[in-house]
């Protein structure tokens, strides 16, 4: 009786998470303001409204901008503090791990407030580089985590045989390291980039009303005529982020085959 409760939960809960997901292109060709059953007809009215709305692009350019730099600044943060903690024994190790940690359990606007007070403080103006300061805070952890599990994987033997060599220790680390945890550095790149890209209370707080792609869809949805061509820009976002995942899952088999080591499974 277990095997038929087990089949029946996991096709409920794939019904339940990719139920949106699916309901998103359906409506965004469908010729009605309303979101609701039945359809009306086909149209592709919402998607040229979407590519003909300026303000949009302002608000993804920015958005671009914030996801590109906190992307690059977290995964390197969180390269610099997996090597450590990985590679390095020394007391305080734990509670500073702990600290980087930290944000992932912390409510989001507790941080952003407390960012907000602590830059207003010191006197720095709100732009789009005290969002990308919160977005590094909150997505370094991410890549934290991603990037301890690739050096944890990593064979000791291979560095120790660079050092034999003759390699010092950063060419041992661009040479030899760097390759074998290219996937785990394209995954936290990629993960910090969703979001940074999604998120919205650290760019509502630190903002100071920059217009991005989190800020303008919250913006939009307040007003239902503008809802279709939500679905249509959340239809285009979700192509381009399987098309990520796609790219993603092509690098890590790729780093994979080069290493020899054994496939366990990945994103697709």
């Amino acid at each position: 009786m277990k095997i038929p409760v087990l089949r029946i939960y996991t096709i409920a809960y794939l019904i339940f998470l990719y139920c949106p997901i699916i309901i998103l292109p359906i409506f965004a060709f469908n010729n009605s303001t309303s979101v609701a059953f039945p359809l009306q007809g086909f149209t592709t009215q919402w998607f040229q409204n979407v590519w003909n709305d300026d303000q949009l692009f302002v608000a993804l350019k920015n958005s671009l901008i914030v996801a590109a730099a906190t992307s690059v600044l977290a995964t390197l943060l969180g390269t610099l503090a997996a090597r450590a903690s990985t590679r390095y024994n020394f007391k305080a190790s734990a509670p500073l791990m702990g600290l980087i940690m930290l944000p992932m359990v912390l409510p989001e606007m507790i941080m952003a407030m407390a960012l907000l007070v602590v830059l207003l403080a010191m006197g720095i103006k709100l732009s789009l580089f005290t969002i990308i300061l919160g977005d590094v805070l909150i997505c370094t952890p991410f890549a934290v985590a991603i990037l301890t599990s690739a050096f944890q994987s990593l064979d000791r033997s291979l560095e120790e045989a660079a050092y034999d060599l003759g390699e010092g220790p950063f060419s041992t680390f661009m040479l030899v390291i760097f390759p074998l945890v290219m996937p785990g550095i394209i995954s936290a790149l990629l993960i910090c980039f969703t979001i940074a890209i999604d998120e919205f209370i650290v760019a509502n707080f630190l903002g100071s009303g920059e217009k991005l792609l989190s800020t303008y869809i919250f913006g939009q949805l307040r007003f239902p005529k503008y809802v279709p061509n939500i679905m249509a820009l959340g239809t285009v976002l979700v192509g381009v982020s399987i098309t990520l995942l796609s790219l993603a899952e092509f690098f890590r088999r790729r780093g994979i085959a080069r290493t020899g080591a054994k496939d366990s499974g990945g994103f697709l």
